[in-house]
């Protein structure tokens, strides 16, 4: 899969926006770079997209920016001249993703149905987006529709809203989203770019669906711990749990059997995604152990910040 993919397969979310005046574009750029999303795909539904993309790469190099609503070779590039590290079409034109193929250029064609996917396979691609998503038959449309195709991945596009987010996210055939919601061409026009920023992190944070899961508190010995445990247990009649490293009283509370990271303990949070939280927590500057990270058939389950907080390390965790 070519790297650009992988970059927004991290982010889970690709902003899709219509922009009518070049002004606007850094302006926007900011507010999802600040926003913790260095992505969008700007589309050629106007004559501001070549120069929207121009300046956005300019002010914003390490930024992923696309050129989506790609209908000619000509549009692609002219995508291409402006600095658009993919390219989107809302349909599978073979002319454009032969040029793409031919140029470098990685390119998101539109499926709808098993033929076009089987199209995009033939000229080798292994992602593609489906658009549109929710008119086309939604989650259950694209499960049924990719249940044959165990190796390519979608972009499901149309649709989309913060409300059915998360349903395309858990599909494992889903690379990410892309959606307007956030980047709606009128708040755009208005310059309401702290109101999209704004979106935009609600939007994260809705995919990412972080919480407390348990607080862990490091024992030295399994004795030490069942002891513990035991006082908890006693004074607030919580069941107690002995597992292989640890004992839990309820469902929130851990006390460890030797010491595990942080000073005292560590404070677990579970998220929906923790590679992409992981990913998006790296961008925002926080390191991680990868010595703690704990896998399941290549995908992410568990790692530990390398930060503390008050002599607590944080633990993230699959939801």
């Amino acid at each position: 899969m070519q790297p650009v993919f992988e970059k927004i397969r991290s982010y889970g979310i690709v902003p899709v926006a219509v922009i009518h005046d070049p002004v606007n574009a850094v302006p926007l750029a900011r507010a999802l770079v600040d926003a913790g999303l260095p992505c969008v795909e700007v589309t050629f539904r106007t004559e501001a997209a070549a120069a929207s993309i121009a300046a956005m790469v300019k002010a914003f190099p390490a930024m992923d920016v696309g050129a989506g609503t790609v209908l000619t070779v000509e549009q692609a590039r002219q995508a291409a001249d402006a600095g658009a590290s993919f390219i989107v079409s809302p349909g599978f034109n073979r002319t454009i993703v032969d040029h793409c193929l031919a140029s470098g250029l990685p390119v998101l064609p539109g499926v709808a149905t098993p033929s076009d996917v089987e199209a995009a396979m033939e000229s080798g691609l292994t992602a593609v987006k489906f658009f549109p998503a929710e008119a086309q038959g939604g989650v259950g449309f694209l499960k049924a529709l990719s249940a044959p195709y165990g190796k390519m991945m979608f972009v499901p596009t149309g649709g989309i809203t913060a409300e059915n987010l998360l349903a395309y996210l858990r599909l494992p055939t889903v690379l990410a989203c892309g959606g307007s919601w956030m980047v709606q061409a009128e708040l755009i026009a208005a310059q309401r770019f702290d109101e999209i920023r704004r979106l935009t992190e609600a939007a994260l944070m809705s995919m990412f669906g972080f919480e407390l899961r348990h607080v862990g508190i490091n024992g030295s010995s399994e004795e030490e711990a069942q002891s513990w445990a035991a006082q908890f247990s006693e004074m607030f009649s919580m069941p107690v749990k002995s597992g292989t490293t640890s004992v839990f009283v309820g469902s929130g509370f851990e006390f460890t059997k030797r010491k595990f990271p942080g000073g005292h303990g560590h404070l677990a949070v579970a998220t929906n995604f923790p590679f992409r939280a992981r990913a998006f927590l790296e961008r925002r500057g926080y390191a991680f152990n990868p010595e703690t990270a704990s896998e399941k058939n290549g995908q992410l389950l568990s790692v530990y910040l390398q930060q503390e907080i008050g002599g607590f390390a944080i633990h993230l965790l699959q939801a």
